[in-house]
């Protein structure tokens, strides 16, 4: 016998693969059911053999044959389907529309204010959430003793390390990696241990900036931040400077805008500190600088009309999709 029924079933599966059509399902049944198909021929020998031994392999064949039948039929079936569903397809009708996504809040503004300072020639810079004291403190003119480091305090691991509290952290390692000039700001997470209310966060997102080179005026800081707020809240917005304290600027202020019927705080600049420019090994004597910092929820409530911090954190998407 030239073929046994195993091998004309594993011949009928490979070739079965390859079927994708009414034509060539019917060519495949001819050639394996057909009355010149192997498995006809090999029936035919079949009273060549014993009895026992026909009685066996005619039950294979049967098998075989039972296989093929159903192949056949299943796969005509499947061709039939896919012919009714073309069918019932209406190509007049329109498409369904797929989900969008949008972007959130709080990406959104961190974008548009970066887009903002990269006109105004700044680098978008990036560091480490897990910071050492260093960084967070001593470099910044705030060492362990120094009252307004309370304000300043933040998460600890227990390893000694800590969240960063402000990404200040960041330009000091801008500084002490790169010399000047430098104009870069840095966005990103900080943490502080504040009690949760419509307005604070243990968790929130600061920009900060900084600018370093021989001939930078507080005057020089000054125009940068106007440009910045006219581009972000419109050319009529009013702005003013009060003198402040920061442990890492010298002279200090904070920025006011006004808003609605009264004048809001708005960021911190302020001239680097001497101290700081030497923690990070550059020569105050040879170098100035400006560093400012804002809240990224803060001016995201202030131009979205949101009064509840809490909200950007609570992924409701009848919230998100308002934006």
């Amino acid at each position: 016998m030239d073929f046994t029924p195993s091998q004309i079933e594993e011949e009928a599966k490979q070739q079965l693969l390859s079927v994708h059509s009414a034509e060539e399902l019917e060519a495949f049944r001819v050639a394996f059911l057909g009355k010149r198909s192997k498995l006809a021929r090999a029936m035919e020998e079949l009273k060549n053999l014993g009895a026992e031994e026909r009685k066996e392999r005619g039950r294979e064949f049967n098998h075989l044959k039972q296989f093929l039948q159903d192949s056949i039929h299943s796969r005509k079936l499947s061709f039939n389907s896919s012919r009714e569903a073309a069918a019932d397809f209406d190509e007049s009708l329109p498409p369904i529309e797929p989900l969008k996504g949008k972007i959130h809040p709080i990406p959104q503004t961190i974008s548009e204010i970066s887009g903002i300072f990269e006109k105004l020639g700044f680098e978008i810079v990036d560091g480490p959430e897990i910071e050492t004291e260093f960084y967070n403190f001593t470099a910044l003119n705030i060492p362990l003793e120094h009252p307004s480091r309370d304000s300043f305090d933040t998460f600890y691991t227990t390893d000694g390390r800590l969240l960063r509290s402000q990404t200040s952290t960041v330009q000091i390692r801008v500084m002490q990696a790169r010399k000047p000039p430098l104009r870069v700001i840095a966005p990103g997470r900080v943490y502080r241990p504040d009690e949760v209310d419509a307005s604070h966060s243990f968790m929130f997102h600061q920009i900060e900036g900084l600018m370093v080179d021989e001939q930078v005026t507080f005057s020089d800081l000054k125009g940068v931040l106007h440009l910045f707020l006219r581009e972000l809240f419109g050319p009529e917005i009013k702005l003013r400077f009060r003198p402040h304290f920061f442990p890492f600027t010298e002279p200090s202020v904070e920025v006011d805008i006004r808003w609605d019927k009264g004048w809001l705080e708005i960021l911190g600049a302020g001239s680097v500190h001497p101290h700081v420019f030497e923690a990070v090994g550059y020569d105050p004597k040879k170098l100035q600088g400006f560093a400012f910092g804002l809240g990224v929820e803060r001016i995201a409530m202030l131009r979205l009309g949101i009064s509840d911090i809490r909200l950007f954190y609570e992924n409701d998407i009848r919230f998100l999709r308002q934006f």
